[in-house]
């Protein structure tokens, strides 16, 4: 008799809704009573500001110094740079860093991540972040990998082909230079 008194006074308040209150109230864990669930679509229970989610990159600040996807202890995280040709470099990032790389590729898949925040910790220009954004549901595994990237492959490949060119003339002075110093001795 217990146990279905339990069970009819559980069937007739499930539809009583949930207050959402932060999680700092002291009535946080005891107000379930009564209660089955939050209707999530329109009720949103508060997240915790040091929460881990999803992550996020500002590229304009990404110095691509490989640092995260070297820490990353599942490897969700694939960096692809190109060295520049000009010396001055490609820009600064808002701190003042001079950036010397092309960022040809930043893609992290989220379905590998396990949030465990590393990649935030070790980022010299604090350009990847982990948001409040937890609910990135899709259909596809495929979709969740987002790429942070905005250099079209083509410009990639020119990019590479400007330092293999920069590079191959060096080492020709540097040869010539050689064959002129073991000449003249």
């Amino acid at each position: 008799m217990t146990g279905l008194g339990l069970t009819l006074r559980h069937l007739f308040t499930s539809n009583a809704k949930r207050d959402v209150v932060p999680i700092s109230s002291d009535n946080y864990f005891h107000q379930l009573e009564g209660t089955n669930t939050i209707q999530y679509p329109h009720q949103k229970l508060p997240i915790p500001e040091v929460g881990r989610y999803q992550l996020d990159v500002e590229i304009d600040d990404c110095i691509v110094c490989d640092l995260c996807a070297k820490i990353c202890p599942v490897d969700c995280i694939t960096i692809e740079s190109i060295k520049t040709t000009d010396p001055a470099g490609i820009g600064q990032t808002s701190d003042g860093t001079t950036k010397r790389l092309y960022a040809a590729q930043f893609d992290i898949d989220m379905a590998k991540c396990m949030y465990c925040g590393l990649c935030t910790i070790v980022c010299p220009t604090e350009c990847i972040i982990m948001t409040n954004q937890y609910d990135k549901t899709v259909f596809e595994l495929s979709n969740l990998t987002y790429e942070f990237s905005d250099m079209a492959p083509e410009d990639a490949a020119e990019k590479r082909a400007l330092l293999e060119k920069q590079q191959a003339e060096k080492q020709a002075a540097k040869l010539a230079a050689m064959q002129q110093k073991e000449g003249g001795v």
